[in-house]
């Protein structure tokens, strides 16, 4: 099985927490998604005789696409892969991008799961982020969204300055309200060269305290958990049957290719990006040349991306795996390894499989560094 990641790296401005690669302009789109489409030709046969499970179009805003883009990067991706018949196929949109006649664009459209990014129902908050849409209209779009699709994600962010407990829970609780099948919740971190790191810097936005963000991950995984979502990963929560297939794919380690400016790829032994410069990747892609980079991952690599996804997944660590992938050295040192975190109650060891436990999720980024084998 394997997985089309597609990087739509457009957006209409400019959010102050965001570090990854789009454009505020949107000149070259149409050449670029031409471009898109060249590359899935030219990369086939990478995983040549796989079937697809999922496609994933990320960004960026991949809903600043109109009918026409979309159908050929579609009509592109059947006609040179076989896709399987249920597969799960993923479009990230923007609050407000979601008119009715856009959400009825995609509901006629191969697209099955829309993940929308509304990051908070507070003006306040989306004003600090400098978010596109205003709290009106995350919540009009999903009421529209939920008319059309039965599959829907939201983003939620914690740890904004100035976000109180209260109204974090008021968040989860309209979350709730909507019957959202699955939301995806990340704390909002300070990445360098944002606006929001300088912000800070000049003392115009106070930074938050660990202590906030400890307790609303707490508030999040109480809430939800006691509200029948699944806390399958880190920062996913899904109902049965709406877990992210997608997401999955990437935790249990399973091969994929990424298309467009900045799209990684994965095919189980080595990595490749693609260069973050749209007008640089449209020319190589004109020539028919991959602008990309790439790294052969030795075994260490493997196993200790293999524990830091694991460690966040609802699948914990089997020493049996890792027997069986990595051999009995790297077994044995992770149990050895493992041994202190259990002491301390953050890991437990059921049946030689790990899993990190309440106390220690909020630090699970952290335990899973310190198992890694370090030559």
């Amino acid at each position: 099985m394997s997985g089309i990641y597609i990087h739509i790296p457009f957006c209409k401005q400019a959010c102050h927490y965001c570090d990854f690669h789009f454009s505020t302009s949107v000149k070259k789109k149409s050449q670029l998604v031409d471009m898109l489409c060249r590359e899935l030709e030219l990369r086939k046969k990478e995983i040549d005789s796989q079937i697809i499970e999922t496609i994933y179009f990320g960004g960026g805003t991949p809903s600043l696409l109109n009918s026409e883009e979309l159908e050929l990067i579609f009509k592109t991706i059947f006609e040179n892969f076989e896709v399987a018949e249920n597969a799960e196929i993923t479009l990230e949109a923007n609050p407000d991008d979601l008119s009715e006649e856009v959400i009825k664009m995609l509901d006629v459209s191969p697209v099955n799961r829309l993940s929308i990014g509304v990051q908070s129902f507070f003006e306040k908050d989306l004003k600090l982020m400098n978010r596109a849409h205003n709290a009106e209209e995350a919540l009009n779009s999903l009421k529209l969204a939920k008319n059309y699709f039965d599959n829907i994600s939201i983003d939620l962010i914690y740890g904004i300055p100035r976000q109180s407990n209260e109204q974090w829970k008021e968040n989860l609780s309209i979350a709730l309200e909507l019957k959202i099948p699955h939301i995806s919740s990340y704390a909002l971190t300070i990445e360098p060269k944002t606006a929001l790191e300088k912000f800070i810097q000049k003392g115009k936005v106070k930074p938050v305290e660990d202590l906030q963000y400890r307790e609303q991950f707490d508030i999040l995984v109480k809430t939800l958990t006691g509200n029948g979502f699944e806390h399958y990963e880190f920062s996913n929560f899904g109902k049965p049957g709406y877990h992210s297939q997608n997401n999955m794919a990437y935790w249990m380690g399973r091969n994929y290719l990424g298309i467009g400016p900045s799209a990684h790829s994965f095919d189980g032994n080595s990595r490749k990006w693609n260069i973050s410069n749209n007008t640089l990747y449209i020319k190589s892609i004109e020539k028919d040349q991959i602008p990309q980079e790439s790294e052969q991952l030795s075994i260490t690599d493997k196993y200790n991306e293999f524990v830091m996804t694991r460690l966040r997944t609802k699948f914990g660590v089997k020493t049996s795996d890792l027997k069986e992938k990595f051999g009995g050295k790297y077994a044995e040192y992770f149990e050895k390894n493992a041994a202190k975190f259990i002491d301390d109650g953050l890991l437990k060891n059921h049946d030689k499989t790990f899993h990190i436990t309440s106390k220690g999720k909020f630090l699970s980024d952290g335990i899973a560094a310190d198992l890694f084998f370090i030559e």
